[in-house]
């Protein structure tokens, strides 16, 4: 009998068919049990893709797996994350929690009630490069720091409703935030100023006495750069670019995923720590 973790998909749209579908299929670590969408068909034309069944019943999927993956907006994650907890699952969430604060509070106090494993898909804090990043931000003993994430919602497959209507704040923001978060300390206040269909820029406060900027944009245009971060200290500085590829990230996350439901022992980019970027967040919007 395998010892891979059987993973049920919950949605099967661009992100889910691009990355948790080939990640979760092709893991040392996990099997991909099934997938279960809206539209039937496109759950069992991604399911088909990997061998995997479609489920019409979304309970029918909770019976064939130990896990859910989640790749489904916000609101529609917050409803049905909740019932995958209280049906003992253990689950991987995509950022943000919930549309609103209140959403992700009660998901995250659904997850703590049932005492199952969660884990957010903060896709860059996976990769290798990464880590070696926030071993070097430690080094240089940062005072300060800034992050810069622009993209375009002009066209693509990821111009959803959610995307357009509320911006780069909850889409593009809990990247950032999480990495200075990381890089430079526990963030304990947030000043926002710009719009959210528009340029945002965030000072944060950080526990360490370190002061860093975010700056995004969904909506820009033209040829642009990867997402970076910067930290600045009395010991130098260090950088990070984003990881070009999902591949690698992906894969060790599937990976910490599957460590953490086997042994118990959780993960620290769990579902607390998205709703602590999510009350961060929410706080900036509100100054906008």
């Amino acid at each position: 009998m395998s010892d891979r973790l059987r993973v049920g998909l919950v949605g099967a749209g661009p992100w889910a068919r691009m990355a948790h579908a080939p990640a979760l299929a092709g893991g040392s670590d996990t099997e991909l049990a099934g997938v279960w969408a809206r539209r039937t068909e496109a759950a069992e034309e991604l399911g088909g893709r990997f061998g995997a069944p479609a489920f019409g019943r979304l309970e029918e999927l909770f019976d064939a797996c130990e896990a859910v993956a989640f790749c489904v907006p916000p609101d529609v994650q917050a409803e049905l994350a909740s019932h995958a907890v209280r049906a003992g699952k253990a689950v991987l969430l995509e950022k943000p929690l919930a549309m609103e604060l209140d959403g992700a509070r009660r998901l995250a106090d659904a997850v703590a009630e049932a005492g199952v494993v969660s884990q957010m898909v903060l896709t860059a804090r996976y990769a290798a490069a990464t880590r070696e990043f926030l071993t070097q931000a430690r080094a240089v003993r940062p005072m300060g720091g800034v992050g810069v994430f622009t993209g375009s919602l002009a066209d693509g497959p990821f111009a959803t409703p959610w995307r357009l209507e509320r911006g780069a704040l909850l889409d593009l923001g809990p990247h950032l935030v999480d990495l200075l978060d990381a890089a430079l300390g526990r963030v304990v206040a947030v000043r926002a100023q710009g719009d959210p269909l528009g340029w945002v820029a965030l000072t944060l406060e950080h526990e360490s006495g370190a002061l860093s900027q975010a700056g995004m944009t969904a909506f820009a245009g033209g040829s642009l750069p990867a997402p970076r971060i910067e930290v600045f200290g009395p010991g130098g500085h260090a950088r990070l670019a984003w990881p070009e590829a999902l591949e690698e990230p992906f894969a060790r996350m599937v990976a910490e995923f599957a460590a953490a439901v086997r042994t118990g022992e959780g993960h620290p980019l769990d579902a607390r720590h998205g709703l602590r970027l999510q009350e961060l967040l929410t706080e900036a919007q509100a100054q906008l």
